[in-house]
């Protein structure tokens, strides 16, 4: 939806710099550069070499000036905005991008792209692997038909369609072997990427359309509907309330399992074990003999935190839940949230644009945050206790 005449008047500065802004940061999407193009050759090189060989992963190159990028995102000039909160958000959102540049521009560098992923997502406090190991010491529950992985990626295709009826939205489908999820949407080109050779549950086909479809999908074509560019751009640092807003959606919709959330906290153990200095080779051993991981799954968790040079993103997720549970029982609306890529430490920020004609109501919504359908009261109990 288009600004209106008045509000472009009013705020005739905060337009043209998120114009400028959307112009410079529509190619910063780094999940279209992290994930290494030769994911399969290396797993087989991997397994064949007894776990002793760490893989050497290949990258997509960036096609853009990095530091040209970075010059042109500082010279803009943010003083003009005459809203100090707004002033303060872009200001925020010209360092975070400039944060996820750098990280673009060192993967594959090692230490150097992970201390820049340290600076653009953190690592986890000693509460969060805390966190993890309370998840981690409850026995898991017995395997129902629900979760055998028997679905092809066509199937998978099939039901995510299917899924998509309540929406009008299109997006656009696509299989590879090059990521290292079961499926991925990206932002930027409205797609839902689907990995080819994998085999999916009934489970995971459910938690995967409550969590890519009913909050990225939906996220991702709210911000579009958005007058300013920087909802489907992504405010800083979103990740955590995004992925905590897509798990939450797994909860609501009653397919989160306790074999989901130990999954979450492994990853939390996988991502600590990169600030203790582990190889890939030391993570894998962590998940795989420590844990009792099948080497797959112990695979996949290594490769999602080594990608680039070390990931630290993954435990996100869990504290985005936390995060994203407790609001929706202190009686917060979630709503804001999901008009675009936005972080819950700006929620205040959207409810004051849209007095102002800055942004608008949704147009979509997830279905599942209307009617909690969780009857796990184990579940329950973890994560009311989580701190």
């Amino acid at each position: 939806m288009p600004l209106t005449e008045t509000t472009v008047a009013n705020h005739p500065n905060v337009v043209r710099i998120d114009k400028n802004l959307n112009n410079l940061v529509k190619k910063i999407e780094l999940l279209s550069y992290i994930n290494p193009t030769n994911i399969e050759q290396e797993k087989r090189n991997f397994f064949s070499s007894k776990y002793n060989i760490n893989p050497r992963f290949h990258y997509k190159k960036i096609d853009f000036d990095a530091h040209k990028l970075q010059q042109e995102l500082f010279s803009q000039d943010i003083d003009s905005i005459r809203d100090e909160e707004t002033r303060n958000f872009y200001r925020d959102v010209i360092y975070d991008y400039s944060g996820l540049i750098q990280c673009i521009e060192s993967i594959g560098k090692g230490n150097k792209f992970y201390f820049n992923s340290l600076k653009s997502f953190g690592t986890p406090t000693e509460k969060d692997v805390e966190n993890a190991r309370f998840i981690l010491h409850f026995e898991d529950e017995e395997y129902d038909q629900e979760m055998f992985p028997v679905f092809s990626a066509t199937e998978a295709a099939e039901y995510f369609q299917e899924f998509t009826k309540r929406y009008d939205f299109d997006f656009n489908l696509k299989y590879s072997t090059k990521i290292s999820a079961a499926a991925m949407v990206k932002n930027s080109t409205q797609t839902l990427v689907i990995k080819k050779n994998h085999r999916y549950s009934a489970n995971q086909l459910k938690v995967l359309a409550n969590h890519e479809i009913g909050v990225h999908m939906v996220t991702t074509f709210n911000g579009l509907a958005q007058p300013l560019k920087i909802f489907h751009n992504g405010f800083p640092k979103n990740l955590e309330t995004q992925e905590g807003l897509a798990v939450f959606s797994e909860y609501m919709s009653g397919c989160l399992t306790l074999y989901r959330l130990k999954e979450l906290s492994y990853r939390v153990m996988a991502t600590d074990s990169l600030r203790r200095g582990f190889d890939f080779c030391a993570t894998f051993d962590l998940l795989h003999n420590q844990y009792k991981l099948n080497r797959e799954e112990a695979y996949n968790i290594s490769l999602r935190v080594h990608r680039g040079g070390g990931f630290t993103k993954d435990y996100l997720y869990l504290t985005g839940l936390k995060k994203i549970y407790d609001a929706f029982h202190r009686g917060e609306s979630l709503e804001p949230l999901l008009s675009g890529k936005v972080t819950f430490e700006y929620k205040n920020i959207v409810n004051n644009w849209r007095k102002h004609g800055l942004a608008e109501e949704n147009r979509y919504e997830n279905y599942a945050f209307s009617n909690n359908e969780n009857n796990n009261s184990k579940l329950e109990f973890i994560l009311q206790n989580l701190k």
